[in-house]
């Protein structure tokens, strides 16, 4: 369905109201930036910002539901014959390849961890957004795997592998806000995350194995997500 003039109008704002909210957060740091000036440098008023953003944490985190979303995306897109620990690091290593910014291994993800890291809002906003990852990762496992509501194994394996990933992130990110260039930074998160991963792989070996015949977007049983 085509996205009508007015939605795109008011997605449009959102996305420049959080354009130069972040311009302003990275420039003076979050805790001295007021929703006032956000408003002021966006020629609209308070109240039309908290139109679009419910908290001024909101402006700093307006990609969260992708974010939340985003393992549970690597879990639907695995491979046939692949396990969950296998689609992760695959996915972890293209996003080095990539320098994208799903694991802030972009250029400039060390500045933004700079930023959350000195304001307390958004180092227990961002720990929630860690928690409702790992939630969401675990329920989708859960369900796809069918597993038994005292089963605590999809809540394990979600919190490993989200960890892993995590602690991973902030090790290339510490070390790019220390001064070190990627070109030096980059040998040595490869094998890291090749012991992470490994050690993930030993513990869950086959957990979550796609079956082999099953393709992107089915259930498991050969029939695609959707079908009756």
């Amino acid at each position: 369905m085509e996205e009508g003039l007015r939605e795109r109008k008011k997605r449009e704002t959102r996305q420049r109201i959080a354009d130069i909210a972040m311009g302003l957060f990275m420039a003076k740091g979050f805790d001295n930036v007021t929703v006032a000036e956000v408003a002021r440098a966006a020629d609209v008023s308070v109240n039309t910002v908290f139109n679009y953003f419910r908290t001024k944490e909101d402006l700093f985190a307006d990609r969260q539901d992708v974010v939340v979303d985003l393992p549970r995306k690597v879990l639907r897109e695995r491979r046939p014959g692949e396990g969950v620990v296998a689609a992760f690091r695959r996915d972890f290593l293209d996003a080095m390849a990539g320098r994208d910014w799903r694991y802030g291994l972009n250029q400039g993800g060390d500045a933004v961890s700079k930023v959350i890291a000195g304001s307390p809002a958004l180092v227990a906003r961002f720990r929630e957004i860690q928690e409702q990852r790992e939630e969401a990762l675990a329920a989708a496992l859960a369900d796809e795997l069918d597993a038994a509501p005292e089963d605590l194994t999809p809540r394990l394996a979600a919190a490993q592998i989200l960890t892993a990933t995590r602690l991973l992130s902030a090790y290339a990110t510490e070390r790019l806000a220390a001064g070190e260039d990627w070109v030096s930074v980059e040998p040595d998160l490869r094998a890291q995350a090749d012991t992470a991963f490994g050690l993930l792989r030993d513990g869950l070996a086959d957990y979550g194995r796609r079956p082999l015949g099953a393709g992107l977007g089915d259930d498991g049983d050969g029939e695609a997500e959707g079908d009756e």
